[in-house]
């Protein structure tokens, strides 16, 4: 199973992430960080993460890692 790692520190909550997810595993939290910025968060309990990469690729700031 691939594991998914969000920098919340570095993410600036434009959801381009959010929008991207073919399974809709990503979500804008309510927790906002330390640059005053809602970051996201990967909600996946059953494990349907396909590890495609696209919130990686997409993520302009590079904050998500990939690792399958």
């Amino acid at each position: 199973m691939p594991t998914i790692k969000i920098s919340e520190a570095g993410c600036k909550g434009c959801v381009l992430c959010v929008d991207v997810c073919p399974h809709g595993l990503i979500r804008q939290g309510k927790s906002i960080n330390d640059q005053g910025y809602q970051f996201v968060l990967l909600e996946d309990p059953e494990g349907k993460c396909t590890g495609c990469t696209l919130c990686a690729v997409m993520c302009p700031d590079m904050c998500i890692e990939v690792y399958k």
